[in-house]
């Protein structure tokens, strides 16, 4: 009885289809530190580029984050000196950062699959899009609602002074929550298409959804008032029902 070639046990077409799931090429771990070196030095020069730029225009920079509070002060010789440093470079990373995910793609890109590839192409620019609107949301439409709510607490013997530093700490404590809550509908909306959830399961929980926003908004809340949490939950949940439309009537699942 003759033996099968055994090449001939397998369809002629599953060779392609193991390429669509086999990354491509193959490196040594000296290799892959290496790469990993040139990607982070790229991303360390784009940022300090980016912050170059933005300290040259921190004055331009300065004045639109003045404008929630107004004049602000400050106590130490070198705050002044210090927060333009702080401002500067953290405009600077938000300036680079689609050079920093871009450096972070091509470093993952080789042991990605093709299928993956094609999932992250639609995944990454759409994180850094809401990403950035949550950011532009809670700067131009919460944040100086927030600034005038505690300024009205303000009275003739009890002044507001804020302090340029701690002002803008509390910016980024502020708007940083917001461009991580606008990441909601992505997840929710993956989760859905791989088959994890669905439009009946998202509206069961909804009233969980609900309690859970106010429990992660006090959290992570730079302030312990009811207003500041309220800005933050709220967003969330209407973004989670946003989730459901999506799910439900565009995904239809």
């Amino acid at each position: 009885m003759a033996e099968k070639n055994p090449l001939e046990l397998s369809p002629p077409n599953s060779s392609i289809s193991r390429q669509n799931d086999i990354p491509e090429g193959n490196m040594s771990l000296i290799g892959h530190l290496e790469e990993l070196r040139k990607r982070i030095i790229r991303s360390l020069i784009a940022i300090c580029i980016g912050s170059g730029i933005c300290y040259y225009f921190i004055e331009d920079i300065m004045h639109y984050l003045t404008l929630p509070a107004g004049k602000l002060y400050y106590m130490q010789p070198m705050e002044a000196f210090f927060t333009y440093l702080k401002v500067a470079i953290f405009a600077g990373f938000l300036l680079a950062l689609p050079i920093v995910l871009y450096e972070i793609w091509c470093f993952v890109l080789p042991a990605l699959t093709i299928r993956e590839r094609k999932v992250l192409l639609l995944v990454v620019p759409s994180s850094v899009i809401l990403f950035f609107g949550g950011l532009l949301f809670s700067f131009f439409l919460v944040l100086p609602a927030a600034i005038k709510f505690f300024i009205g607490f303000g009275t003739d013997n009890l002044m507001p002074l804020f302090s340029v530093g701690r002002y803008f700490d509390f910016i980024i404590s502020f708007v940083l929550p917001f461009g991580v809550v606008f990441e909601l509908p992505l997840i929710v909306v993956i989760l859905a298409k791989i088959g994890f959830i669905n439009s009946k399961f998202l509206l069961k929980k909804w009233r969980i959804v609900i309690f859970l926003a106010f429990v992660i908004a006090a959290v992570i809340s730079p302030t312990p008032d009811v207003f500041t949490q309220c800005t933050i939950a709220l967003p969330m949940i209407i973004l989670y029902f946003s989730s459901y439309l999506i799910v439900r009537f565009i995904l239809r699942k």
